[in-house]
Order: C-alpha cells, then structure tokens, then sequence
C-alpha cells in the first residue's frame, strides 16, 4: 500500500463537548438489535448498519448513542461483544457498515486480494467512510428511535481503520493541495479509539490531529500489531496516534499481551484466557469512560483500574487532563515506546 494511501485513513472532524448528563446504566434483559439497509442518494452508496438498542426504555428516557465503525473487511454484525454489552445497560449503539472496506474484500480471487486492499485504503474511501456515519446518523435520529436518543451524548467509536474514521469524526484533517480535507460533523461529543493505525505520509502529526478537541479514549496492547497483506503496522504507533493529539482531555490503556484482533468478535486471539478479560475490561472501560467524560466522574474508573490492574500494562487515570509520558524499558516489535504513566 502508498504511504500516500494509508497517510489519509485519518482526516477530520472537530466537536463540541458534551453537557453533563447521567447516562442510564440500569441493566436492562436480553438487548435487541434491528438492521437498516441504507442507501445515500447523493452517492449512490449502501450504508447498511445494525442498531443495538436497550430493551427496555423509561418513558421520557433518553439513551446516549454510540456510531461504531469495524476495521477494514468487517461489517455491521461485528464487535457484537460491544453492541450486546453497551445495550444491557441502557446505551445504543449503531455499527456502521462501510461498501467499499467490508467484508467483501474477502471474496474473489486469492490472488487480487492485496490489489483490493489498496482500493480500500485509499484516502477517497477513507473519507467516504466518515460520510457514512454522518448518513447513519442522520437516518437513525430522523426514526423512530430518533426521539429517545441523547443528542448530547453521542460517541463516535471504532476499531482499527474504524478508529480512523471516528477521529475523522471528531477532528482529525489533512492538507491537499493547499487545502485542509475534513469530514467533521459537531454532533459527536466524543470519541472512542480501538488500535487506531497512524498517519502514514504525513510529517506533521500534530497539524493533522490539533483539531480534535472532544474528550476521547484510546485502547491498545503491548502485541497490537497489524499485519494484513500488503500492510504492517507495528504496537508504537498506537502510541503514535494517541500522543499527538494535543487536547488533555484524553485516556490511554493498554493491555499486557493480546493482539490486534482481540478487540474484535473472534474469540482465541491473543491468547484463549486473556481473550474473553480484555474484552469484558474493554467494554467496562467505555462505560468508565463516559461517566467521566459527561459527568465528571471519576469514580468507575478508580474500580475499574483496581479490577484490570493485572492484565493492565498502562492504565488510563483518573482524570481527563495533562499526564507525564514516562519512557518505558518495555520492547514492543523491537522498538522501545512511550507510555503515558497513570496519574
């Protein structure tokens, strides 16, 4: 793949905080989901997307929403660990199928596979990815569920080249030929960041990120290596991405171990024990997340670093402000690496 190519997986979109609000955390039975078949009439491109919704909704309750975009080949039907988990306690989440990066990359011949990716990660279907969820969203809060959504407590979220696209969501931008490309749309008031891949070609990571300014959470581990045909993409820089974004209204945790996939649906990545514990932990996480970012409260994720500490090799603080990056003896791929010291 072009460095050129990957350098625009990540491109823009700033937003406005959120208004502190108690999200609902109330476990709620046996969580559904309902799958939309979109088509956007202005490019002639499906969107389909698979709502996980809370079964049971107070009257006059309103849910926060989290738009969740699969890493590159995925589809809509993934990160269901996150969809059921997110839903049993009162939280939505839409997951946002991309045409021109899903699960079809997988089908064909053998032998074009890589030629397929290359299409995938060009900077045109990047952004075109972050299109996509500004669609969604607009579908799903112009429905029915429309009316119970929180429209001050919407998340961007993703894994992988997913993590792209919701920091393109949040802020994230790119200069072509004397021009800044973004896709921002205002109404995320944060985001969530799962083993984002870095800014390849591009020399000033701070330019391209200093627009991101919504309070955002970052997960990796120590083995999160991305190694598709055609692409390798070492642990560091996870890292990477999460020091050059400049606003101090971030977290960082990483996990001892695991891989790249671990985060996904599959279930023996990363080692068959630590598999099901970083999942669990990174579902708890987002929730802890929240409750600081919309509330101030700090006090989920105090339990949840005395939970995960085993497992944990960074844990992520108890406040969204400036900390110290302490250099680590730890080798991830050959490469020593910054890790953000917990407060």
């Amino acid at each position: 793949m072009t460095r050129r190519c990957l350098g625009a997986m990540l491109l823009a979109v700033a937003i406005t905080a959120a208004a502190p609000v108690n999200p609902a955390r109330a476990q709620s039975a046996a969580p559904a989901f309902v799958d939309f078949d979109w088509v956007d009439p202005a490019r002639s491109r499906a969107v389909p997307a698979r709502l996980h919704w809370p079964t049971s909704v107070a009257s006059g309750l309103r849910v926060p929403l989290i738009v969740f975009s699969h890493g590159m080949g995925g589809s809509r039907r993934g990160y269901s660990y996150l969809g059921r988990y997110w839903a049993a306690r009162g939280i939505a989440s839409l997951h946002v199928q991309h045409a021109g990066s899903d699960s079809s990359l997988w089908v064909g011949n053998p032998l074009t596979v890589v030629n397929r990716l290359q299409r995938a990660a060009h900077e045109s279907e990047a952004l075109a990815r972050a299109w996509d969820l500004r669609f969604a969203l607009d579908r799903v809060l112009s429905s029915p569920y429309g009316t119970q959504i929180d429209r001050r407590r919407i998340v961007a979220a993703g894994h992988s080249y997913g993590a792209n696209t919701a920091l393109l969501a949040v802020g994230a931008r790119v200069m072509r030929e004397g021009q800044w490309v973004e896709a921002r749309d205002p109404r995320f008031a944060a985001a969530i960041v799962i083993s984002a891949p870095p800014f390849y070609g591009e020399s000033d990571l701070a330019s391209v990120l200093s627009k991101i300014t919504v309070p955002n959470l970052h997960v990796t581990a120590t083995n999160d290596v991305i190694e598709i045909p055609g692409y390798h993409s070492p642990a560091a820089d996870r890292l990477t991405v999460f020091n050059g974004i400049a606003t101090p209204r971030k977290l960082l945790a990483v996990f001892e171990g695991g891989s790249h996939s671990i985060f996904t649906d599959r279930s023996f990545t990363g080692g068959p024990a630590l598999n099901p514990k970083v999942k669990a932990a990174t579902a708890e996480l987002t929730l802890a997340f929240l409750d600081l970012a919309f509330d101030g409260n700090g006090t989920t994720l105090t339990r949840w670093n005395a939970t995960w500490q085993p497992i944990l090799a960074t844990a992520p603080g108890t406040a969204l402000s400036p900390v110290p990056v302490a250099r680590s003896r730890r080798m991830v791929q050959g490469s020593e690496v910054g890790l953000v010291a917990s407060p």
